[in-house]
C-alpha cells in the first residue's frame, strides 16, 4: 500500500483551500471534527443522548 507523503498532503490542502476558501476552513474543520466524534460514539455505543433521556425520565 502506498504511503502518503508531504507533497500529497500539500496538494490536498491546496485543493481544499481552492474549493472552500480561506475564510470557511475553520467552519469545515469544525464540522469534520463533529462528524468524526459522532461516528466514534456510534461505533462504541456511547451516546450522551441516552444519559440525557434518563435524566429527563427521572425528573432530575
Amino acid at each position: 500500500m502506498p504511503r502518503i507523503g508531504p507533497l500529497e498532503l500539500i496538494i490536498v490542502l491546496v485543493i481544499i483551500v481552492v474549493v472552500f476558501g480561506i475564510g470557511r476552513l475553520p467552519e469545515v474543520g469544525g464540522g469534520l471534527g463533529k462528524g468524526i466524534r459522532e461516528f466514534r460514539r456510534s461505533l462504541t455505543g456511547n451516546n450522551d443522548d441516552d444519559a440525557d433521556d434518563a435524566k429527563d425520565d427521572n425528573g432530575v
